[in-house]
């Protein structure tokens, strides 16, 4: 197996930044493309990657930058090498086909959002800032302001992103625990949930044991002399290697609608508040509790405290769905070893060509929502960054299949709780959770939407080598 190019590789795919407190995603426009190319090759050298720090040495900040397919436009990449990207990437979230695919209707049209959508200008590049709280963050990126904007750079847009105590979410759940681990990137965990680098950075060989599709140069450009050759494409010069895609999408979250939900849903015969009830419903749909214990291992309560337990499989340990819901939203994501009817091997293997590398981040007020603290001060929600080398197999597959279909495991009417629910629903569309029981099943009816995408965009975060080659162009 080839070894990961890390110094090569911008970190923030195979690095969480978990010190990082805050961070400040600027959408970028280029309004002067050869005066930009100048400013981001000045800061190529300040790009964090993905070479393993001891704890003890992390640094204060972190930088990173991606580019939208408008932006590798307007700074000098021609079509036709534009073209040997992947369709997603090049065509967008916004297209009709996609729309559907992601469930991208009612308040999540892309005619409603914010930026990235059809009524927006188009982006061109995202600057990636990160500090180890709000101050050095916004410090550090104000010394970059300066330099871009007297190059040609102007802002769009800032999505300003936080983490919470013990990395949870506005909803009240840990997050960001069941990540992939990468052959070669220097961090081991158990096989199960080990893939090959291919599956997240391209040049290398994925699950499937063949390089991921890699943009190319076709039309000769810029100092050719950057770029490796493609190991797929004879001849061709690798745009890709050691890059990958980023998604963003920004997800606003009904805190007090979705903890209503689940406080109408289990409260006593008299009407009472039953805030135990409350919270293992929400955790059934979730998919862990909010400690971030996983229900297969601790299917009667919360443990408390926090837990970065992941070594479990529900072929295993929950093989009937009893403890953790075939339909939660965690369990929907990542099967593990018990998907359909498949064999435990066979489940594991196409698992994991569905993975994703999440890199959430907050914004709006801090709640860690509970039963009864559910009111946050004006718009909350996160910005679900994640990495894939295949925006169709990984990303759009998990949404469209997984997750919006509501047929899965023997369900026929459920939709992923979290993230899959239809706002306004078909008439005669049933829209339920099932809680797999013995000797009978009990469902939760009429669910509802809690989540409204606000924005999104497809980006390629390319190697630093490639980021001094488009500045050639």
């Amino acid at each position: 197996m080839d070894t990961i190019e890390l110094e090569d590789v911008q970190g923030y795919i195979i690095r969480a930044y978990g010190n990082m407190q805050f961070s400040r995603f600027s959408l970028l426009k280029v309004n002067d493309p050869v005066a930009a190319k100048t400013w981001i090759n000045s800061i190529s050298n300040q790009l964090t990657n993905a070479s393993i720090v001891p704890k003890d040495q992390l640094p204060d900040t972190c930088l990173n930058i991606a580019f939208a397919p408008a932006g590798l436009n307007t700074l000098g990449l021609s079509q036709t090498n534009i073209n040997t990207f992947s369709p997603p990437f090049k065509e967008g979230m916004t297209t009709e086909h996609r729309r559907s695919l992601l469930g991208d209707i009612d308040s999540s049209s892309p005619e409603k959002w914010i930026w990235g959508g059809l009524n927006n200008e188009p982006v061109h590049l995202v600057l990636l800032t990160f500090g180890k709280d709000e101050n050095t963050c916004l410090e550090y990126y104000n010394t970059l302001k300066t330099g871009f904007e007297s190059h040609g750079l102007e802002v769009q847009k800032n999505l300003d992103g936080l983490s919470l105590k013990d990395n949870k979410e506005h909803f009240g759940f840990r997050d960001g625990i069941a990540q992939p681990n990468i052959k070669g990137s220097g961090r081991i965990g158990p096989e199960h949930n080990t893939v090959n680098p291919g599956e997240f950075i391209l040049g290398y060989k994925n699950n499937y044991k063949v390089y991921p599709d890699s943009p190319t140069i076709l039309e000769p450009q810029g100092n050719l002399n950057l770029l490796a050759p493609n190991p797929a494409r004879p001849g061709q010069k690798d745009l890709g290697k050691n890059g990958s895609y980023l998604i963003i999408r920004q997800m606003q979250q009904d805190v007090e609608g979705f903890w209503n939900f689940m406080n109408d849903c289990t409260a006593d015969k008299n009407g009472t508040l039953n805030q135990a009830e409350s919270v293992k419903l929400a955790s059934k749909m979730v998919g862990r509790w909010p400690s971030g214990a996983p229900l297969s291992k601790f299917p009667d309560k919360d443990p408390g405290g926090v837990s970065n337990e992941n070594d479990f499989l529900y072929a295993k340990d929950d093989p009937k769905g009893l403890k953790c819901p075939f339909g939660s939203h965690l369990r929907r994501m990542n099967p593990r070893d018990n998907f359909e009817m498949d064999t435990p091997k066979k489940s594991l293997l196409l698992s994991n060509r569905h993975r994703l590398i999440r890199r959430a981040r907050l914004y709006g007020d801090p709640i860690i929502g509970s039963p009864t603290n559910n009111k946050p001060k004006g718009e909350v929600g996160l910005y679900f960054n994640c990495f894939s080398a295949d925006i169709s197999r990984q990303f759009e597959f998990l949404q469209y299949t997984w997750s919006n279909y509501p047929k899965i495991k023997q369900l026929y009417s459920d939709p992923d709780p979290i993230i899959g629910v239809v706002e306004n629903p078909e008439k005669g569309q049933e829209q339920q959770f099932t809680l797999q029981g013995d000797p009978i099943n009990k469902t939760v009816k009429n669910l509802k939407r809690f989540v409204t995408i606000r924005g999104g965009a497809y980006f390629f975060f390319p190697s630093i080598t490639t980021i001094r080659y488009i500045c050639s162009l």
